[in-house]
């Protein structure tokens, strides 16, 4: 079947009198939909009691089991990225954003049917699979395009690209613990409805998102933009040169090490804080939606301060600062003190957001603009790992520390120490990389 004519890159290259500065808001529309994988936590309480409503009965689901779809979705996200990251360089990101919103907000409607009929395979499906595929598709479609429009500000341009997926929580939080009160009844929490409204809503944003992009000629500059002149070539590098050298691998354990050691928290955050401080429901969902601002605003903060101290610099600080914040969480817990606690976790999850928006930009550094995207896609199967790594040690250890009988609120204290451990052995990965050697360059 032939493509649309107006989905192809062809029809939206934008003419020259084009504002760049138009272009971000067509990535953040798409992001801060698909970006609602980061609230996913506020479900896992209601959905372990599906059944009992009020308290869990036989049948329910456990924390564990639930967590699996979140682990699934991201899993999934690296690969479909790495998958299709050539196809979206060939025909740009409107027709890969309008798949993506397809898959995405269908996840969700298989998704709600998986919870009004009770049956985890379709929760899986759904949120995991289906919508895994959107999340890759959506996360890497606009990021060639932004990096494109910014080449005088790359740091700051993937920040842009990818800000909103960082804040999805930030609306999708809230938002999910209203609906699902809204819809709550006697024998339902709410939850299949939600994901409903949810699946409607995020459908309309991300078609929008998706009309609205739009790329640079590939003669265009910004004005007033000269490129640096050096006495070495211009780096060129291709994705299929790329992944075969150190730099791409090493690349890829820096980001795999940033992101296990943060999507854990993002992915109980909910369970954590009421485990540790006991706070409610909709407190916790406040405190996601706190923790999605975090991440957005680090995705910018970071991305851009890089443009000043470099990639490897602002990495460096990522372990450094994230491994001595993760020993402080427990002793924060153990005091008592809430606002600390949330403050620690908040600096920690600007610096894994901070991480993805930084990734594209240390590749254009390493690699080139050439096939940035494309890499990118590739160096994203790293998220894949993390993302079965981080929840599953959160969910797993937290649930045997509490089975051994340790409290509640101590039970994730040997996962912060195992975090911090990983943020040194990325550390590690950071200070080996070293420039590509100059016989790769050039090379498709």
């Amino acid at each position: 079947m032939a493509i649309p004519k107006f989905l192809l890159r062809e029809s939206i290259v934008a003419g020259p009198d084009f504002n760049r500065w138009l272009a971000p808001p067509a990535a953040i529309a798409l992001h801060m939909c698909i970006g609602q994988i980061y609230s996913f936590s506020v479900f896992k309480l209601p959905l372990a009691r599906a059944l009992g409503v009020t308290a869990p009965m036989a049948g329910d689901w456990s924390q564990p089991q639930i967590g699996v779809a979140f682990s699934i979705a991201l899993a999934v996200l690296g690969f479909s990225a790495a998958l299709f990251g050539k196809s979206v360089e060939h025909n740009g990101p409107r027709l890969t954003m309008v798949v993506s919103a397809a898959c995405f907000s269908g996840g969700l409607v298989v998704a709600a049917a998986g919870v009004a009929w009770h049956q985890l395979w379709l929760l899986y499906a759904g949120y995991g699979l289906l919508g895994g595929i959107g999340l890759g598709l959506g996360y890497i479609a606009p990021v060639s395009a932004l990096v494109k429009w910014f080449p005088d500000r790359p740091g700051m341009a993937t920040g842009l690209a990818i800000m909103g997926f960082g804040g999805g929580a930030l609306i999708g939080a809230p938002l999910a613990e209203e609906l699902m009160k809204h819809f709550a009844g006697p024998d339902s929490v709410g939850a299949w409805q939600a994901l409903l409204v949810m699946a409607g809503l995020y459908l309309v944003i991300m078609l929008f998102g998706a009309w609205l992009v739009r790329v640079p000629a590939d003669d265009w500059r910004p004005a007033g933009y000269v490129p640096k002149v050096t006495a070495a070539p211009a780096i060129k590098i291709a994705v299929d040169t790329a992944w075969r050298t150190p730099q791409f691998w090493l690349l890829w354990g820096v980001l795999c090490l940033n992101t296990t050691a943060g999507i854990g928290i993002l992915g109980q955050a909910s369970p954590m804080i009421q485990d540790m401080f006991k706070v409610t429901p909709a407190a916790a969902a406040g405190y996601v939606g706190l923790l999605s601002l975090c991440n957005l605003g680090g995705r910018f903060f970071w991305s851009s301060f890089s443009d000043v101290v470099g990639r490897r610099g602002v990495f460096c600080i990522y372990f450094v600062l994230g491994a001595l914040l993760y020993l402080a969480v427990p002793w924060a817990q153990h005091a008592g003190h809430l606002t600390l606690f949330v403050g620690l976790t908040g600096c920690i999850i600007s610096m894994y957001g901070g991480g993805f928006a930084t990734i594209p930009a240390y590749l254009r550094d390493m690699f080139g603009a050439y096939h940035v995207g494309a890499i990118t896609g590739r160096v994203l199967t790293a998220w894949s790992v993390a993302a079965i790594l981080g929840p599953q040690l959160v969910d797993r250890l937290s649930a045997a520390q509490r089975a051994a009988g340790v409290p509640a609120g101590e039970a994730y204290n040997t996962t912060l120490w195992l975090m911090a451990g990983l943020l040194v052995a990325g550390l590690l990965c950071n200070l080996a990389l070293r420039p590509v050697d100059s016989r790769h360059h050039g090379k498709s």
